[in-house]
């Protein structure tokens, strides 16, 4: 299980990572801040994800769910939400090491 969260957090950072490349290129050639969206973001790479995961929000759980909380979500910089995915799915495989040490029987 632990495995699965590292592969997930792995890949959060790695999306994170090229989103924030991209919005640093993007802020070198117009000499600005440039800051992309997570909606923006996700709608260019998958639009049918996007509804598929309204629909699923605003059905299984209240729609008050979808409206303030996820729009909010999705007006943050993209590369900031994956880096704070990536840290929460990490955070759940972490293990604590021993207190014994590595080598304790």
């Amino acid at each position: 299980m632990r495995f699965i969260l590292r592969a997930i957090s792995l890949v959060a950072l790695v999306v994170a990572v090229m989103a924030g490349t991209i919005d640093a290129i993007q802020s070198v050639s117009a000499s600005e801040p440039v800051l992309t969206p997570l909606a923006v973001a996700w709608s260019t790479a998958s639009p049918d994800t996007i509804a598929l995961v309204a629909d699923g929000i605003m059905h299984n759980l209240h729609p008050y769910a979808w409206d303030p909380a996820a729009m909010w979500v999705l007006s943050q910089p993209a590369f900031a939400v994956l880096l704070a995915v990536s840290l929460f799915f990490w955070m759940l495989a972490y293990r604590r090491p021993s207190v014994a040490g590595r080598f304790a029987a």
